[in-house]
């Protein structure tokens, strides 16, 4: 029997074509997917450096209210304990 193998054809190393040819296609597709999941950032570009919270917290908008002037410092102070005892400015990763 005159096979592939035994008459100096290309032998085994034939089936590692089509596997090599499926991890390049495979690879593509899921560079493809990921980059156009990212959008237009680079890979070097973390998620949270573009899109900021998607509500700012409590405190932060009290900050912005006493800087804007809509508030006095009594009143700042006063809320910002409230806020304190509600959201643990220290506990979950809040101003410390």
């Amino acid at each position: 029997m005159n096979t592939l193998a035994h008459s100096g054809g290309p032998g085994p190393w034939i089936l590692f074509f089509p596997l090599f040819w499926a991890a390049v296609v495979i690879g593509g597709v899921t560079l493809l997917r990921r980059t156009a999941r990212r959008g237009r950032r680079g890979p070097w570009q973390a998620r949270t450096t573009q899109e900021g919270p998607a509500e700012p917290s409590p405190i932060t908008l009290l900050g912005r209210r006493f800087a804007a002037g809509e508030i006095d410092e009594d009143e700042y102070w006063r809320r910002l304990s409230v806020l304190d005892e509600q959201f643990g400015r220290g506990g979950k990763g809040g101003l410390a």
